[in-house]
């Protein structure tokens, strides 16, 4: 009996612990200082080992093998305009070829990204914490902290934070559609997301606010991980759009949808581009409701680049709100690659990196220009993100992830590959 009453008080004051100092300042959206003395000290702490590697003659990591030039292929082909055509030109197609051989630029962004540095993770190519003692020491110091207190005490906010999502959801769902239904319905979303953000160590900076998506509008950003929603829910309200879950995200699904009008698709409608573009439609029409959040990549990329934007988020018509997202790898791997891990191997990971610290710039609204077609409109938006990001904007579906190429993708290149030998009829009089 003694033990259990020992188990139960340090149960109750551990609850208390988290109450008072995590969940009362995320739900009221204040801070008591204490991620920014974390971070501070993480910050610090990486300083020091970085120094050690360096004075243990250990080089950085090497972000690839081949360092290409971000000239785009067209603007490179017309360089070599400049002549008629010449055998040596031949010579840019063989580099092309090794390059995409030894290491293309599209698989690789499917990867974790590498880091210039350790950053006293174990998810490392090289084992640095043998480099010294002192380092060895702090390593294993750090994976006490993340093990023995992170991890619980994350574990415990994530739990409180969806069981609140859930139970607060479900209460407002029973309330008559109106504004209060609609107040109550976005406080809810905004704590929850706080309390989960929290169990992230997140420390997130939201710049140009004044960008911020509107109701009626959608909102548009570059993929990296599932907890993108999050990042972004943290600071506003939207109305997810997606394909209907079993499990626990069936759960949470089955209850948002009563307090807020997310657009959720069973699996054979997610399949009916016609049926799709109407439901997104008939909610952007409604200028009451919140703006939708769409992730038009489909997949998850390596926080490096922004692959090409499917063209139905933008012939749904409307005002589209661009925002970029882009996490620092230094405190941990936001990107989930769900070839290779599952779901709750990738929570796991993310709760025993040391933080998430991601910037999110919202940038200002576009609109579809006079003449201009959904991917143009599309391209147009990709853009914006990648520069606004420092991103590296890629022409590739993110569908290669699990799928081959398309002939079209490989008969544009080819064309592309042509012009330069049909260039000022140098074919034609070879032919001669």
């Amino acid at each position: 009996m003694e033990v259990v009453w020992a188990v139960g008080q340090l149960g109750a004051a551990w609850l208390a612990l988290v109450i008072g100092l995590v969940m009362l300042p995320s739900a009221l959206g204040i801070s008591l200082g204490i991620s920014e003395a974390y971070m501070w000290v993480l910050v610090k702490t990486l300083e020091w080992a970085t120094i050690r590697i360096q004075k243990g003659g250990y080089p950085f990591l090497s972000q690839g093998i081949i360092e290409r030039d971000e000239t785009p292929m067209e603007k490179e082909i017309s360089l070599l305009h400049r002549a008629d055509f010449e055998f040596s030109h031949i010579f840019y197609f063989c580099r092309k070829g090794f390059e995409a051989i030894v290491e293309d630029e599209v698989t690789q962004r499917f990867s974790s990204e590498e880091l210039l540095s350790w950053n006293l993770l174990t998810r490392t190519n090289v084992n640095f914490h043998y480099i010294s003692l002192r380092l060895t020491v702090v390593w294993v110091i750090g994976v006490i902290v993340r093990y023995c207190f992170l991890l619980p005490l994350r574990f415990t906010l994530a739990a409180i934070g969806i069981t609140s999502m859930i139970v607060g959801t479900t209460a407002v769902g029973q309330l008559p559609n109106g504004s209060v239904k609609n107040y109550l319905s976005e406080v809810v979303h905004l704590t929850c997301s706080r309390i989960l953000v929290r169990a992230l160590s997140g420390t997130i900076r939201y710049h140009n606010k004044e960008n911020r998506p509107q109701k009626g509008g959608i909102c548009v950003a570059n993929h990296t991980s599932p907890i993108d929603a999050i990042i972004l829910t943290n600071d506003g309200c939207y109305a997810m759009v997606g394909q209907v879950h079993g499990g626990l995200m069936g759960i949470i699904q089955r209850a948002t949808v009563k307090a807020c009008p997310h657009v959720w698709f069973e699996r054979s409608e997610i399949k009916d581009r016609h049926l799709v573009t109407k439901r997104l439609r008939e909610h952007v029409a409604d200028k009451s409701k919140l703006p939708i959040l769409i992730f038009p990549e489909g997949t998850c990329i390596n926080n490096t680049s922004v692959m090409m934007f499917k063209k139905g988020s933008f012939e749904i018509g409307g005002t589209i709100y661009p925002v970029a997202i882009k996490y620092d790898p230094q405190f941990g791997d936001a990107f989930w690659n769900s070839s290779k891990y599952n779901i709750v191997s990738y929570l796991l990971r993310i709760m025993t990196s040391w933080a998430i610290v991601c910037n999110v710039w919202y940038l200002p609204p576009m609109v579809r220009k006079e003449g201009e077609d959904a991917v143009q409109f599309a391209n147009r938006v990709r853009s914006a993100i990648a520069h606004q990001g420092g991103l590296t904007e890629l022409p590739w579906d993110g569908g290669l992830k699990r799928a081959k190429v398309k002939d079209t993708f490989k008969e544009e290149q080819q064309k592309n590959y042509s012009k330069m030998l049909v260039r000022n009829g140098s074919v034609g009089s070879y032919d001669r």
